[in-house]
């Protein structure tokens, strides 16, 4: 009984650490890729409520790629939006944009 209630108790800490990890590399992505244009990231993640941002990021960002493709503002960008690092962050960024979404009650401490 104590070892089975252990073990979950180890599971559970392991997932959630896993979890947060993710959304700790989406802030690290966000300010090392998109901090320059966007300002800190409490001001872009809180624009939009957490369904819009799925929404933006799902099928690996292909929404969200198009919309800095379309802007000639967002040309710095399209390299990185057109490379496979974006589709390899985009999970994580995904977490860290729903995470501090404007309807979450969660704000980010970027630095």
């Amino acid at each position: 009984m104590i070892k089975t209630m252990l073990f979950i108790f180890l599971f559970i800490s392991a997932f959630s650490f896993t979890l947060n990890a993710a959304t700790y590399k989406g802030q690290k992505i966000y300010m090392d890729v998109c901090k320059d244009c966007h300002g800190g990231g409490q001001e872009l993640a809180a624009s939009k409520n957490i369904r819009t941002w799925e929404r933006l990021m799902d099928k690996k960002g292909d929404k969200l790629i198009q919309i800095h493709l379309d802007s000639k503002r967002a040309q710095s960008s399209w390299d990185y939006f057109q490379d496979r690092k974006f589709t390899k962050d985009s999970k994580h960024l995904e977490d860290f944009l729903t995470e501090y979404a404007r309807d979450s009650g969660n704000v980010p401490a970027c630095n």
